[in-house]
């Protein structure tokens, strides 16, 4: 009889071990998961008072992707990509010369910076080395070999020349400049490492960029792109997660 007890408060106690830890698993995959991962988190306020949220990662940990939910719903970590209308991407984002969406070419498919040359942050595997390259079409990207490298296309930030910079968004057409918005965008450091940056505070593209400036690797030489803001400016990390106004995406840059 005793014998049969212990047994059966044996089972009672690892069903009940085995549910709490099932619980455990689903609360932290619930806001993406809270397993290692290969960025740091940076979260800062700048002088100008813009909150920056910054991931930063070695490039072989990115992959452009495409989207069709917010961020929030996926179980990852990243931030929004380029800009879109509707279904269509309309940035360049390109792995390996593979369009996150459709087939090379294709309108909507991360072929093209769409009407316009736009500044495009690109990490050339083979050469070990991110450059920012002003075009409209990925076969205007200059890479050592194609079947290595990524391509995420914005706006031009011009880090390293504070006179050029507003004569590049107009150019360039960065949406909504002057007013106080969400923003979002891509910045590489001299040592490497690529930032993925989302601000909940809304400001101007001019304070977004000086917040950069002074919170992002500071005394680092450094060069970057606007990426898409307002409610698209979305993040996900185990820290944090910032949903924008929870607006489907098109394209995403994901952590992996």
């Amino acid at each position: 009889m005793l014998k049969t007890e212990l047994h059966r408060l044996g089972i009672a106690t690892a069903s009940a071990l085995a549910i709490t830890f099932c619980i455990v698993i689903m609360l932290l995959w619930g806001r993406t998961n809270l397993l290692p991962h290969p960025y740091t988190y940076h979260e800062i306020e700048a002088r100008n008072g813009v909150k920056v949220h910054a991931l930063a990662v070695k490039p072989e940990h990115i992959e452009l992707r495409a989207a069709d939910k917010p961020l929030s719903e996926y179980h990852l970590y990243g931030i929004n990509g380029g800009f879109f209308y509707e279904d269509s991407v309309l940035n360049i984002a390109v792995n390996d010369d593979i369009p996150v969406k459709g087939t090379a070419g294709e309108f909507g498919s991360g072929w093209f910076n769409t009407k316009y040359d736009r500044g495009t942050l690109v990490w050339d595997e083979s050469a070990s080395r991110f450059s920012i390259q002003v075009v409209s079409t990925v076969e205007e990207i200059e890479v050592m070999d194609r079947s290595h490298y990524f391509a995420q296309g914005g706006v031009s930030m011009n880090l390293q020349n504070d006179d050029l910079w507003s004569a590049a968004i107009e150019r360039e057409h960065l949406p909504n400049p002057d007013e106080q918005r969400l923003r979002s965008g891509l910045v590489y450091d001299d040592s490497g490492k690529l930032w993925l940056i989302v601000t909940p505070t809304r400001c101007t593209a001019a304070e977004f960029r000086d917040a950069v400036q002074s919170t992002i690797a500071p005394g680092s030489e450094k060069e970057g792109i606007f990426l898409d803001g307002d409610g698209s400016s979305q993040l996900n990390a185990a820290e944090i997660m910032l949903p924008g106004d929870s607006r489907d995406l098109k394209q995403i840059i994901v952590i992996k």
